[in-house]
């Protein structure tokens, strides 16, 4: 789902409201009051209904007849939203959220790649070399741009699998992906990535399935070993 924050004032209160569920302010199961957050919020009881659908929409809460608003059960939540990834983060759980994506993109991307060697089409090889270019003219310029292309990199090579459900992955993996590329990009001592993205778009232009799982393998390590060294977590001591 893509991002709704920052669309005008409707976006501002979807973010407050968010952010508090998410981060735990306002619990699972407490009742929202309407009015008491409109007159908290200065906007009018029209902007917080609107608000309320799009939180809604991402399972974060819900009504009632007799129960009124209420926040769901964390297992409803939609965790692969985009904001929610971005709520979780900012409320200080994004260590656990960079751990979860780094167990899934291990099961996935791997295998991607070597599917990918071996099914790659000359498109595919002009798609994920465009994508690395842009990221190495991002990467000292604009982490908004880094971001970009580094999403761009490994949708491409979900699609160069050649498997349509296998592509349609990257809306498993894209929202938890931009998260940690604002982490990362954002910061004045990130690593390069290109050299670790060129090794796997080299293994897999030389249809070479076991080299681009294993540049896959090593493209990921990185990526974790660069998260854990900026923000001082521990993710990778939780791999297994």
């Amino acid at each position: 789902m893509a991002s709704y924050t920052g669309r005008g004032v409707h976006g501002q209160v979807v973010h407050v409201l968010g952010l508090r569920i998410v981060g735990g302010e306002v619990p699972e199961g407490a009742t929202l009051d309407m009015r008491a957050l409109g007159e908290e919020l200065d906007v009018s009881l029209t902007v917080m209904r609107e608000s309320l659908k799009v939180l809604a929409g991402k399972g974060l809460i819900d009504a009632r007849q007799k129960r009124g608003t209420f926040v769901r059960e964390r297992r409803d939540w939609n965790l692969l939203d985009a904001d929610i990834m971005r709520w979780r983060v900012e409320s200080g759980a994004g260590e656990r959220l960079m751990r979860d994506l780094a167990d899934v993109r291990a099961i996935i991307e791997p295998a991607a790649a070597r599917r990918a060697a071996l099914h790659r089409t000359a498109d595919d090889l002009r798609t994920l070399e465009a994508a690395l270019d842009a990221m190495a003219r991002a990467h000292a310029h604009s982490s908004t741009d880094a971001t970009e292309a580094d999403a761009a990199f490994h949708r491409a090579l979900l699609s160069a699998t050649g498997n349509e459900m296998l592509a349609r992955m990257d809306l498993l993996l894209e929202p938890g992906l931009r998260a940690r590329d604002r982490v990362v990009h954002s910061h004045g001592q990130a690593n390069d990535p290109v050299p670790s993205h060129r090794a796997v778009l080299d293994a897999i232009r030389a249809q070479d399935p076991a080299g681009a799982e294993l540049a896959m393998l090593d493209l990921l390590a990185k990526a974790t070993h660069d998260f854990d060294r900026i923000t001082g977590s521990t993710t990778a001591s939780h791999q297994s």
